[in-house]
């Protein structure tokens, strides 16, 4: 058994503030025994215009918010799968919404750019058009650690059952979700989507949402879980700041899937043939 952690915020426009609420409550979920904590979406910056995020994007390795992750895992000696941060890509007017997973010893160990971009309207007054700004990742994430092995993916990414299908391929036991799902969205469809996801691919899903309003406007859903492999939910956070931990059981899994192998039972496979 492993102790994981998601944390929950309701970031807010100035990086540094945020950098320092998201080092309390990291603080927090290693004084409760966590391995692995999971910080949600837009964690370091919730911008006010979108361009925001392009302005303050990183390039690959260097930049204020992943030296803080780096220093951050050291100092807990904890693995962080770092929400989402904006990186630099070569279109000077886009960056990607990354998601970086940090060893204990502050080391990167892998990268997953947000393959599914949120263009809705949500209501007759909230637009998103996240293509606008971000440029789409192309690459599924599953990365071998010492605690399962963890698919990566982000928010709107929940939506598209064929790609959790595709990690499952790639042997994935636990996915690790940052978000920003909006209030009027997750209200309705944030608990059954982590849930399915969960039970279709008989997975731990961590679900760390943004859960508040925000200074741009904005007001997020909250209600981070996470769930065991049946489709419990075994912890969550209603809304504002705070951390969830629990512990994970890969036996308990292990026999549930031998039990109960319906991934196996599949007729349609699925190919992600545009997806390297």
């Amino acid at each position: 058994m492993y102790r994981i952690a998601a944390i929950q915020m309701a970031s807010g426009s100035q990086i540094n503030a945020n950098l320092q609420e998201t080092a309390r409550l990291i603080n927090e979920a290693a004084n409760m025994g966590a391995k692995l904590v999971v910080l949600p979406e837009n964690f370091a910056l919730m911008a006010i215009n979108p361009i925001d995020n392009v302005k303050n994007r990183e390039k690959m390795g260097k930049g204020i918010i992943q030296n803080f992750l780096a220093e951050q895992a050291i100092k807990s000696d904890i693995w962080i799968v770092g929400g989402t941060l904006p990186l630099e890509t070569e279109n000077p007017l886009k960056c990607r919404a990354a998601c970086l997973l940090f060893d204990n010893t502050g080391k990167r160990i892998a990268r997953y750019d947000k393959i599914h971009l949120f263009d809705v309207t949500a209501t007759k007054d909230e637009y998103y058009c996240e293509s606008k700004t971000i440029e789409a990742g192309q690459k599924i994430v599953v990365v071998d650690t010492p605690y399962g092995n963890l698919g990566l993916s982000i928010c709107y990414d929940l939506r598209f059952p064929e790609l959790y299908r595709c990690m499952l391929e790639q042997d994935v036991e636990i996915f690790c979700i940052p978000a920003a799902f909006t209030a009027v969205t997750g209200k309705v469809h944030w608990e059954t989507l982590i849930r399915t996801r969960a039970i279709e691919n008989l997975c731990y899903i961590v679900a760390a949402n943004q859960g508040g309003y925000h200074v741009n406007g904005r007001e997020t859903h909250g209600h981070s879980m996470i769930v065991d492999s049946w489709g419990s939910v075994l912890t969550s956070l209603n809304r504002g700041a705070g951390v969830i931990c629990t512990d994970i059981d890969f036996d308990k899994q292990r026999l549930l899937r031998n039990s109960f192998p319906a991934p196996k039972h599949r007729k349609i496979q699925c190919h992600c043939s545009n997806i390297t």
